[in-house]
């Protein structure tokens, strides 16, 4: 039986409305918070949040745009009154190859979405006086990568960003304790379509480098994100939890 354990509770999700992103919004609404999702589009996040359940809503907008996320929060200061969790999982990984062939162009948008605007939702979920953050207990949870920690062939730049979005969970931890806590965690390979060219075609050559014997599923990371919002770690803040199936153990690497 599911305890509600977030009842009452206001949850931010970034990039909600399909794979990891949407896992993790139902999780935490099953665990009573209401929910409100953001991406791209509006017609997706409509659907994902009829499908979650009556405390679930979407906003459209990019996670760089600055006014978008303003309306966002306004929005929620409006409707809710309050926010208690920021969940920053919107990313992109728009390149694949050598790092020495990679548009800077590219390399500058990534940046900008993965660890900017990541520091960004960050900045103004504290400062909007509407929202009670802290007074709250506020929690956020960056989502990472397995490829943060160890270099992955073509995806280089994404992981350096999220090496970056690791520091930055770090640092935001010594920052904001005690009123607020900051964790990561960082994936291997989930099955989504955001990951799909990892593994597509190749799933069971891929699973056989992970101890565990298969790759990663949204819910794998939807559970972990919750017990790092809910009191069950309350004395846990500035972590990256590795959710990899072993295979960082095993010297493997997304």
């Amino acid at each position: 039986m599911t305890t509600l354990e977030l009842d009452g509770q206001v949850a931010l999700v970034t990039g909600g409305s399909r794979g990891i992103g949407l896992a993790v919004a139902q999780q935490l609404h099953d665990l009573g918070a209401s929910v409100v999702l953001t991406a791209r589009g509006q017609e997706a996040l409509d659907e994902a949040a009829a499908g979650i359940g009556e405390r679930a809503s979407g906003i459209a907008g990019k996670a760089d745009d600055p006014e978008h996320r303003e309306q966002v929060l306004d929005t929620i200061a409006q409707q809710h009154g309050r926010l208690d969790i920021l969940v920053n999982n919107a990313g992109i990984n728009p390149a694949y190859g050598p790092l020495v062939e990679l548009d800077l162009g590219v390399a500058r948008k990534t940046f900008e979405v993965n660890v900017v605007s990541t520091l960004a939702w960050v900045q103004l979920v504290l400062a909007h006086e509407g929202l009670g953050f802290r007074s709250h207990g506020g929690r956020v949870v960056n989502v990472s990568s397995v490829s943060g920690a160890v270099p992955s062939e073509g995806i280089g730049l994404y992981g350096i960003s999220k090496a970056a979005v690791n520091q930055l969970t770090r640092t935001l931890a010594v920052e904001l304790g005690p009123e607020v806590r900051v964790n990561a965690v960082a994936p291997a390979v989930i099955k989504t379509q955001f990951s799909k060219a990892l593994y597509e075609g190749r799933e069971e050559e891929v699973a056989a480098d992970y101890p565990l014997g298969r790759l990663g599923e949204p819910d794998d990371v939807a559970q972990a994100v919750a017990f790092l919002v809910t009191d069950q770690s309350a004395w846990i803040t500035g972590q990256v939890l590795d959710l990899d199936g072993g295979l960082l153990v095993a010297g493997g690497s997304a």
